[in-house]
Order: structure tokens, then C-alpha cells, then sequence
């Protein structure tokens, strides 16, 4: 058996009990338990998409949604094996299309008569059809095609909604399918955005760390349990993974599924978005749609890097002493404009500290920090390491380097956090008067 067989066969063991519900839960409670039926990791799927499909129930008639790019890599030939089984409705949207409003109504509108959704395709063409299918209530499946993002296997979708980019649930696929040589195929680019999109896992744990710590929020160790075997190989082999390497884009696949699974256990994105994903949403609201295109998984790369900065610098500091929040609704309209003003305030009004809540975080934070800061230093990983990581594969690592001017991205840090209602080190920072002076040099 050759080291792919063996990874292979590991990959499908660990799916296939999470897709059972038989994959004991590290926390102690029940098996895991996910919606989606079928999970499924190989180096060719060529001539199988059809009988892949057709366990899954889907109807008698589906909609194939590509791409124009997508369409050519795979959804042509996916669509003419489902022909074969059935009546095909092909949509096939603009390259690079919109994830908002606008163009989730178009694909409902373009696959009224389908009994179901089968997206070919990555980021946007996923969460495009997870939350147009979600709303018509058909179920849908994907044949992904590029290791770009975390969300092929997730319950949420990101969707800009009248300017303001969401996490709005949607639903997971009854059936994901990774053919790995399509996906060591796909532009080096969109490998190294998945390489981005997993690198954030401990600046994410960092702020859902804090959250439970300071507010008592829910938190779970699953999520990272699924991930620890494979994640540091992962970032010992970046090189490898962007010559085409197979096994090292097995073990990528693998990492973005597992952690896509991790939110849909949980119920949100929290164990995969916090702080740095706050940064990436804020820049694709608020950034010149001139400048240079860049993905989400090069932009969380970058991103990372300043959360993982941050945080380090806060839990090297003394004991954070937090002030009230001075900001009101006002001031929010003032800077994002009537409509993404109020729609920001409202979230983050949620999580504001007024007099009585930074009292009472002080008095936690005075008998516990020490503690707090060394459960939180355990899940982080040294700078550096990160940073060799992203060199080793030719990522972007500067904001510059995907497109965002340095004045504007010192701007998007002290403000990201202004958009949703999650707390990160990027508000502990803010609470303690910090975030102005660190947004200048991390």
C-alpha cells in the first residue's frame, strides 16, 4: 500500500465515523453527529459522480450551479454524468460571482423547478448555494474544486447583505465530494488560500478562549480535537503542498473538511472565525473595489499574522484594565455610513461594556488573569511559526501584499471589531485603551 492508500484510507475513517455518528466526542458527550450523508476523499472521482450522487436522494431533477470557470474544470462533466441519471438543469453563473443578496435570488430564481442543488465549485459558489438551497428547503451536494476555504462542510454561509457581510446560517450538504487531483490542479493561489484559511485555528481558539474565560460563553475542545493530528505536518510541508504534492493536498483537504465539520457540530462559526475573519469581512465591506482581487483565505493569512501579534502582545502586558465603551449608535452611522451604520450597531451593541459590565470583567480579570493568559498560551503558536508557513508556500504575508494600502488596514484593525457581536482580543484591546497604539505596529 503506498503512504497516499494509507492517508487516503485514514482520511475515510475518520469522516466516515464522523458521517455515522460514531466518532466519540472528546468532550464527553454523545457521538458526534453532522447532517451531511456522505463524505468522500480521492485522488481521481472521474466517472463516479453519478453513482456518488444517487444514494443522496436528491430528486429526479437538479441543478448543476457553476461557474464559468468551474463550469469547464469540473461542472461539465459532472453535469453529464447526472444526466445520465436524470433531468439537469445547468447554471452556470459569471466568473468570479458575487456572494450577497443580489445573486443568492438569482440562483433561486434560476433553480425553481429543480428538486435539489449540486454546486461545483469553492468558496462562493458553496455558500452561495448552501444558503439558496437552506431557503427554497432543497437539499443540496457539492463536488468541490479548489482546497481554497474551510466551508464546504459547514452550516453557515457568508453573505453581504445591503453592504454588510454576514454569517448567516444556511445548511450543510447531504454529499461533498474532493477529487484530489483536481484540487493540486487548482490555480497556486487558491491552495495557498486554504493554507491561509487553516492557519488561523489558534488565533481563532485565542478569542473563543477569552470569550468563555471572561464572559463564561460556551466553548468546546472539539473542534481542535479533529485538528491536532494533522495540523502540524500540515505546516511543516507547505512547499510541498504547492508543487502539487498529493499526499500534502490530502492532508489539506482533509484539515479544511474536519474543520468545516467542526462549526456544523458546534452550531456557528466561532471555533473557525473570530478576530482575524472580523479584519478579512471588514476589508471586503469597506476596501476600494479597485484594488488588486485577492481571496479570503490569502486575506485571513494576513490577517492571522496581526491577531496572532495582538495577542501575544496583550497577554505579554499587565493585567488589561477596561474602561466603558464610548461608542453609540451615532458614531456608528457617522462612520460606516445610515444603512451599515445602524445594521453594525445593532451587533455591536450586544457585546458594548458599559459601566456595570467593565466593573465586573475587571474584577474577574484582577482575580484570574494569570490564570486566563496561561490557558490561552497553551493553544497559540509562536509568530514565527506562522510566518514560516506562509514564506514556505509564497503566500501573502503583508496587507500590501494582497492589495490593501497600510493606512486603510490600520484603520480596519481598530474598527473590524465594530461589525459583529463577538468578543476577540481585538475588543479586549480596545476595552483597555491598547488597540490604537498595537494597530500601528502588528
Amino acid at each position: 500500500m503506498t503512504r497516499f492508500q494509507e492517508l487516503d484510507a485514514v482520511t475515510q475513517d475518520v469522516l466516515a465515523q464522523i458521517v455515522s455518528g460514531t466518532y466519540p466526542d472528546p468532550d464527553g458527550g454523545a457521538p458526534l453527529e453532522v447532517a451531511t450523508r456522505s463524505v468522500v476523499v480521492a485522488k481521481s472521482l472521474a466517472g463516479t459522480e453519478g453513482e456518488l450522487v444517487a444514494p443522496l436522494g436528491l430528486g429526479s431533477r437538479l441543478a448543476i450551479v457553476s461557474d464559468r470557470t468551474t463550469h469547464g474544470v469540473l461542472g461539465a462533466r459532472v453535469e453529464r454524468a447526472l444526466a445520465a441519471k436524470g433531468e439537469v438543469v445547468s447554471v452556470i453563473l459569471p466568473t468570479r460571482p458575487h456572494a450577497d443578496g443580489e445573486t443568492v435570488a438569482m440562483i433561486r430564481e434560476a433553480t425553481a423547478s429543480a428538486d435539489a442543488l449540486v454546486a461545483v465549485g469553492s468558496g462562493t459558489i458553496n455558500d452561495l448555494c448552501k444558503y439558496a438551497s437552506a431557503q427554497d428547503r432543497k437539499p443540496y451536494a457539492v463536488f468541490g474544486t479548489a482546497p481554497s476555504m474551510n466551508g464546504y462542510t459547514s452550516v453557515n454561509a457568508a453573505i453581504t447583505v445591503h453592504g454588510h457581510k454576514k454569517s448567516l446560517t444556511a445548511q450543510a450538504p447531504l454529499g461533498a465530494f474532493m477529487d484530489l487531483s483536481i484540487m493540486a490542479a487548482a490555480p497556486v493561489r487558491m491552495i495557498r488560500s486554504g493554507l491561509g484559511d487553516s492557519l488561523c485555528r489558534p488565533t481563532a481558539q485565542a478569542d473563543w478562549l477569552l470569550a468563555h474565560l471572561l464572559f463564561d460563553q460556551p466553548y468546546r475542545n472539539m473542534p481542535f480535537h479533529l485538528l491536532a493530528p494533522d495540523e502540524m505536518p500540515m505546516l511543516e510541508e507547505t512547499d510541498a503542498l504547492v508543487a502539487g504534492d498529493i499526499e500534502a493536498m490530502e492532508r489539506l483537504v482533509r484539515t479544511l473538511l474536519l474543520s468545516g465539520f467542526g462549526t456544523a457540530i458546534h452550531g456557528t462559526s466561532q471555533p473557525a472565525s473570530q478576530g482575524e475573519h472580523l479584519i478579512s469581512h471588514y476589508a471586503d465591506m469597506l476596501g476600494d473595489a479597485a484594488w488588486p482581487f485577492s481571496f479570503h483565505g490569502e486575506q485571513i493569512g494576513v490577517t492571522t499574522l496581526s491577531m496572532a501579534r495582538l495577542q501575544q502582545a496583550v497577554l505579554d502586558g499587565p493585567p488589561p484594565e477596561l474602561a466603558p465603551d464610548r461608542n453609540n449608535e451615532a458614531s456608528f452611522v457617522a462612520r460606516f455610513g445610515e444603512a451599515l451604520g445602524k445594521s453594525c450597531w445593532a451587533e455591536f451593541a450586544q457585546k458594548r461594556l458599559d459601566g456595570a459590565r467593565a466593573a465586573a470583567l475587571n474584577q474577574r480579570i484582577a482575580e484570574r488573569w494569570q490564570r486566563i493568559r496561561a490557558t490561552i498560551a497553551e493553544v497559540i503558536y509562536p509568530v514565527e511559526l506562522l510566518e514560516k508557513a506562509l514564506r514556505r508556500a509564497g503566500a501573502p504575508m503583508r496587507p500590501q501584499d494582497v492589495g490593501w494600502p497600510e493606512p486603510f488596514y490600520r484603520t480596519a484593525l481598530r474598527h473590524a471589531r465594530e461589525i459583529r457581536n463577538r468578543y476577540t482580543f481585538l475588543d479586549l484591546a480596545a476595552d483597555s485603551g491598547r488597540l490604537d497604539g498595537l494597530a500601528d505596529r502588528i
